[in-house]
């Protein structure tokens, strides 16, 4: 590979037996089943390296039932709330800090000027639900 890759538009993929696989060009949620499709053998192994900017708080809640999530603040200042035993935890994330979702835990976040994060994500299964819902597990 001779391009760099610019992982907003080409998320990549961490499969089995250490392989880094480049996939093709994010183009919303309809995204994420082709995704699914494609690394599907790779069952709950697979982790998607994904990066997102937002201007807005997220308008969903959203859980990974099979691995942690990692997010990385690049930019900008995010607020990732964890719903944890029913009730929010906050996390405050400057450029270069770091949180852990856990499995299974339901997940959000407020930011008020423009972010750009991280994701490394074990995202086989992930549920989603609109923010103004409440969680559950």
């Amino acid at each position: 590979m001779s391009e760099p890759l610019n992982l907003q538009r080409t998320p990549i993929h961490l499969g089995l037996n250490a392989r880094a696989i480049p996939q093709p060009a994010f183009t919303g949620g309809a995204w994420y089943a082709d995704y699914a499709s494609r690394v599907d053998s790779d069952g709950i192994e697979g982790r998607l390296v994904s990066m997102h900017t937002f201007s807005a708080p997220w308008d969903s809640w959203e859980m990974h039932p099979h691995g942690d999530e990692l997010v990385l603040c690049v930019s900008g200042s995010l607020r990732l709330i964890q719903e944890i035993d029913g009730r929010p935890v906050s996390i405050q994330l400057n450029p270069g800090e770091a949180a852990i979702n856990p499995s299974g835990v339901w997940h959000t976040a407020d930011v008020s000027t423009p972010t750009t994060a991280v994701f490394i994500t074990a995202g086989r299964d992930t549920q989603a639900r609109p923010r103004d819902a409440t969680p559950t597990r």
